[in-house]
């Protein structure tokens, strides 16, 4: 006769699983609407689940929610960095500008040593980015 796991084990063996990054996309992609009258998912542009899907977005495992949360956690994180670029780089050039008799966004730059310059670089490079839509896994 086949050893049959206890509750316990089954629900440790369903912990260690590895999240599915298809469930995991459609998770984190919430662009997705449930019809009441066709009783079946679709995505946002309009298109139907095919049942694979549907039967993925029901049922993900907890490793799944949590990535997918992680996923979403992430891309807010980098909203708010966009978000915030503008007022950042202007804080940050401040003490450089101070510094200078007639200011410049140049003569700032000629005063910064490399990693100043590098943090400046990083904060431009947010500021003038457009937004990216969320995507999971870049993030």
């Amino acid at each position: 006769m086949p050893h049959r796991p206890t509750p316990q084990q089954r629900s440790t063996r369903i912990l260690l699983i590895e999240p599915r990054r298809h469930v995991v996309a459609q998770l984190c992609g919430a662009y997705f609407k449930y019809h009441a009258s066709t009783k079946t998912w679709r995505h946002d542009d309009g298109g139907p689940f095919t049942k694979a899907e549907q039967a993925a977005a029901l049922a993900p495992t907890i490793n799944e929610v949590k990535e997918a949360k992680k996923q979403i956690d992430r891309y807010h994180e980098y909203l708010q960095t966009w978000l915030e670029a503008p007022e950042v780089l202007d804080r940050f050039l401040a003490p450089f500008l101070d510094q200078l008799d007639e200011q410049s966004f140049g003569k700032a730059i000629d005063i910064m040593n490399k990693n100043e310059r590098l943090k400046l670089q990083r904060l431009v490079n947010a500021a003038a980015e457009p937004v990216r839509p969320f995507t999971p896994y870049t993030f």
